[in-house]
This record gives structure tokens, C-alpha cells and sequence, in this order.
């Protein structure tokens, strides 16, 4: 579960390579090319963290965005994901593709720097169906993918990924 939850911030991220003050179908023009990266993920809420590295190349038009990529971790776990948003106004909604469970839905809106998803997973992951995703514009060629979900036993909220990338 957590390459799927850091493989989905990763793809989140590529959202925001723009300023915030361009028009939602311009935003999304802006993020084609090739971005790299690397950060951590858990496996569950409970897991140690994992050091991943990722790379994707983006497909974007006025209002869509495909990106397809690979996310590693340690030598032997290699997963490839995809993401698939179309922009509607200032909400951006798609679908999430890598999870073990199945593809998951993305919901929400832009917000400054920051791009606000709901995650629903095809299945329960960490006792529920729903996390969610901060994605934080660093500049014109760089974001960080926050993944955060609930424990299931504790209900606190816990970084399950954070990826930084880069655009190459």
C-alpha cells in the first residue's frame, strides 16, 4: 500500500508546476515533460518508512493531464502508476492507477500553492477507503507529494509518502 500512496503523490504533485495565478486550463498546459524524484513511504500507517525514487513523463493539454511513471524502493519493489485528470473550472477530479486495490478515485480543488485531492481507494487501506493529498508548488521545476492517512487504530493522522520531484 505504500508504493501506491507515494506513487499517487508523486502524480499529484506534477499538478502544481505553475504559478498560482494561472487560469486552471493554463496550469495544466504547463506540466508536460519528464520529472524525477525522491522520498519515503510506508507500507501502512504502522510501517517503517521506505526511500523510493520515481520518474514519469507527462502528456497535458488545456484540460487534461496523463502521467505515466515508475516508482522504486529499495532493490527489489518496482511499481508503474499512472494518473488521469481532466480539469473542470478550479476542481480537478480522475482517476489514480498502481493501487493494489484497484484504481482509486482523485477529487479537488487548487488552493495558492497548494493542490488539495481526496483519495477514495477501490478498497479499504488502513481501515477505510479515504486519505488524502497535499501537493506543494516549490518553484517554477519543483513539488513535494504529501500522502497522509488516518490509523486505524489510533485515528491519527500520519504522512504515509512524501515525494519531492523535480522536472528534468
Amino acid at each position: 500500500m505504500s508504493i501506491r500512496l507515494c506513487l499517487t503523490a508523486a502524480l499529484a504533485t506534477l499538478l502544481l508546476a505553475q504559478p498560482t495565478n494561472a487560469a486552471e486550463p493554463a496550469f495544466l498546459t504547463t506540466l508536460g515533460g519528464k520529472w524525477t524524484g525522491k522520498g519515503s513511504f510506508r507500507v501502512n500507517t504502522k510501517a517503517p518508512a521506505v526511500s523510493v525514487s520515481c520518474s514519469f513523463a507527462a502528456k497535458s493539454s488545456t484540460v487534461t493531464l496523463t502521467l505515466d511513471g515508475n516508482c522504486r524502493g529499495m532493490v527489489l519493489i518496482s511499481r508503474s502508476i499512472g494518473v488521469r485528470l481532466k480539469a473542470d473550472g478550479q476542481r480537478y477530479g480522475g482517476t489514480y492507477i498502481g493501487s493494489r486495490t484497484g484504481p482509486a478515485a482523485l477529487s479537488g480543488q487548487r488552493r495558492g500553492d497548494v493542490l488539495n485531492l481526496g483519495i477514495r481507494w477501490a478498497k479499504p487501506v488502513n481501515g477505510d477507503r479515504n486519505a488524502e493529498m497535499r501537493v506543494e508548488k516549490i518553484g517554477q521545476n519543483a513539488m513535494r507529494i504529501v500522502t497522509i492517512d488516518k490509523d486505524a487504530t489510533t485515528g491519527k493522522s500520519v504522512v504515509t509518502a512524501q515525494v519531492d520531484l523535480k522536472r528534468n
